[in-house]
């Protein structure tokens, strides 16, 4: 039975309305949603309590015996008072909602079994909405451990609380008993990885019989969402490389030649080297490169991608016309330093780069779109503009995304479309990514990495100050400016509305030039004027501002050699990904550079352990992997688990990394024999894929 085309509303005990309300509530609308509600914990209800071994501390209790009195107090708020007694001690059983209902169910020559939390009141132990179930009743909770759901707060007035959802899921696998739940995983996968059967696992993980039992469902149904994860990103990758021929690029040309014999001031790393011979190796393949480019903030993106270009533009289309090549940023801060970096490399070079931005004026702009769409325009750098319905690429054969997490798939997919066969595509990140949130996130990518700095570089050394030593900090920033350096001031500005926030960066300015009267400092936000925003930013980039305080608008985009300082106010505000960011914005001279990190005294542990990461090191894959076991895979910055082409529903990519590279070889495995899944064996992988998959747009693609 396919549980997933099985209306919600026809099971027993749920209806029209409450289907509406689990729709609307739990994004539950069918059968198979509703066996993918896991529990979020259990109880092991194995052990029944005697009364008289009660205690305060204890979260839940299970104890057996009769009903002594029953009594209904009359106030304003009326309830169901019981004693119960198990011949070894009293406890009082109290009900404020359902009276009538509790009343009925109760019987003085029964004996009945007790679940709750037992607190002390009044010196004697109570136990508030205990569950009640008579012993030998078919209701039995079965099993050892009690499943808790998650539901909302309207679904627990309306009568729907975590019992309420165990009722249901028991009513669902009495109408479809687990021979008629389909398996969902090839044999051969299931027979070589010693799994449950699906039906077995979903049985279990809603009622255990214990806990071994417990845990091989879950790893069960964690290794089925992985390897379908992973199956669904590689199988695309193989459809791609199959069907999606490339724009053939067998020469390196003329341009890289030269930049690399004439131009190029410094000898690139071995990691820079490595990943453009990769890159050259897939445009020289005849099939579209889609490669992911990592590296850590100043280990040289910018290069690599400039190289690549070069690349692109020095071969031609059959009609002898050179390709082009695009970059798109996220802001005008960042297109605007790619621009004048990428300008300044090609000097002496016969090659037309221009920059095409929202603040582009009509004048400058109409002779830009002129050479994209007549190809005189070689390389073209922007921000959203580029995808704009004005611009026409004559010839595009290479776009490169920088920071591409910022940009909506739709948005991207505008860009590939902007050319008659898709171009080869390069997208970039100096967000560390967690090697398992890689294999997921970007799996149908190719990945490369550029895992080293540049020769002369001097890591960042970072310091955990708190508030009460800002006369050393002072010290320490003044002995800097004495040598010649300039410093930043981040303050945590996280929302432009929030009034306190912009009071303590106008305060900490403030602040600044009064302790530093001697240096000028200059002050940029989100809310200032554009104009204004420019100024200041040029007044520290050529060294007449000594200190810049500012927000986080300074995270990417803004190169100062001469910044050997960073202070970050508030570290505790931000996250490990965004603290390393910002961090990175100083270190990109020969100088030693410093990061500070200012923090309240009084942290959380979170904090405390975020602090030690950030001074503990400065290798940002190392922060990526920190941060994702202190906050998780869905709330790091650049790799939300929106990313995932299916959602997870018991799997964690954090706590499950090891899972998560088993599940990738099998995938690679069932593929290696069947790359499409195409074999009859595979059917049944064929069809979950394509069960999964409706509701999802597949933007395989282009990234």
């Amino acid at each position: 039975m396919d549980l997933s085309r099985k209306d919600i509303k026809y099971l027993i005990g749920v209806g029209p309305k409450r289907a509406e309300m689990f729709a609307s509530d739990m994004d539950i609308t069918t059968y198979d949603d509703l066996m993918q509600l896991y529990p979020y914990k259990y109880v092991d209800r194995s052990h029944i309590y005697r009364i008289s071994e009660l205690r305060s501390d204890m979260p839940y209790v299970q104890i057996c015996g009769r009903f002594v009195s029953l009594q209904t107090v009359a106030g304003r708020q009326p309830r169901l008072s019981a004693q119960f007694s198990d011949g070894s001690g009293y406890v009082e059983l109290v009900w404020f909602k359902g009276i009538d209902y509790i009343k009925s169910q109760i019987n003085s020559t029964d004996e009945y079994v007790i679940f709750g939390k037992p607190t002390i009141f009044n010196q004697h132990f109570n136990i508030t909405h205990p569950e009640m179930e008579k012993v030998g009743s078919a209701s039995m909770q079965a099993g050892t451990l009690q499943p808790f759901y998650n539901t909302s707060e309207k679904m627990k007035k309306a009568g729907f609380n975590s019992r309420a959802i165990q009722k249901l899921i028991r009513n669902l696998f009495a109408e479809v008993p687990p021979t008629e739940i389909e398996e969902t995983l090839p044999q051969s996968v299931v027979g070589s990885c010693g799994l449950l059967s699906k039906a077995e696992a979903l049985l279990q993980i809603h009622f255990p019989q214990n806990t071994p039992m417990l845990e091989r469902a879950r790893y069960r149904l964690k290794f089925e969402e992985l390897f379908y994860i992973h199956l669904s990103l590689l199988r695309n990758r193989n459809i791609n490389r199959s069907r999606q021929a490339g724009i053939p690029f067998p020469k390196a040309g003329v341009h890289l030649n030269k930049f690399y014999r004439e131009c190029l001031p410094f000898e690139p790393t071995n990691a820079q080297k490595r990943v453009v011979r990769e890159m050259c190796a897939d445009m020289a393949s005849g099939r579209q490169m889609n490669r992911l480019l990592q590296g850590d903030v100043g280990s040289g993106k910018t290069l690599v991608a400039l190289m690549v270009m070069l690349v692109a533009i020095g071969n031609s289309s059959a009609d002898g016309m050179p390709y082009q090549a695009c970059i798109m940023a996220p802001t005008e801060i960042l297109a605007n330093q790619h621009y004048d970096s990428i300008s300044r490399m090609l000097e002496g070079m016969d090659l037309r780069v221009e920059l095409l931005t929202g603040s582009t004026k009509k004048k400058q702009r109409t002779p830009i779109l002129a050479g994209i769409a007549d190809g005189s325009v070689n390389i073209v750098v922007g921000t959203h503009a580029l995808i704009e319905d004005t611009v026409v690429f004559r010839n595009l054969g290479l776009a490169v995304v920088d920071e591409q997490h910022r940009f909506g798939v739709a948005q991207r997919a505008r860009l590939w479309a902007k050319a008659a066969v898709p171009p080869h595509v390069l997208v970039m990140t100096a967000t560390p990514i967690p090697r398992t949130l890689a294999m997921t996130v970007y799996g149908d990518l190719d990945v490369s990495v550029i895992d080293e700095l540049p020769p002369g570089r001097k890591p960042v050394q970072t310091e955990h100050y708190f508030h009460n030593s800002r006369n050393s900090l002072n010290r320490f920033i003044r002995e800097q400016l004495q040598l010649g350096r300039q410093c930043y001031v981040v303050y945590p500005l996280i929302d432009e509305s929030e009034k306190m926030d912009f009071k303590n960066l106008t305060e900490g300015f403030e602040y600044m030039k009064e302790a530093f009267s001697e240096y000028k400092v200059c002050m940029v936000h989100g809310r200032m004027p554009a104009d204004e925003k420019d100024e200041a930013m040029r007044q520290f980039v050529s060294g007449e501002a000594h200190i810049m305080v500012a927000t986080t608008v300074i995270e990417v985009g803004v190169n100062v050699p001469n910044a050997s300082v960073m202070i970050i106010e508030s570290a505790e505000r931000f996250g490990l990904s965004q603290l390393h960011q910002l961090r990175g914005r100083v270190g990109r001279g020969a100088d030693q550079s410093y990061c500070v990190l200012m923090t309240d005294y009084k942290l959380s542990d979170d904090t405390r352990k975020r602090m030690e990461v950030m001074v503990g090191t400065t290798d940002g894959f190392e922060i990526a992997e920190a941060d994702m076991r202190l906050r998780g895979p869905g709330n790091i910055e650049g790799t939300q688990q929106s990313g995932l082409p299916f959602t997870l529903h018991i799997s964690d990519l954090a706590r499950d990394a090891q899972l998560v590279q088993f599940t990738r070889d099998k995938a690679i495995e069932l593929l290696a024999d069947d790359p499409l899944l195409s074999s009859p064996v595979n059917g049944i992988a064929l069809k979950r894929l394509s069960q999964l998959s409706k509701e999802h747009v597949n933007w395989s693609n282009i990234s």
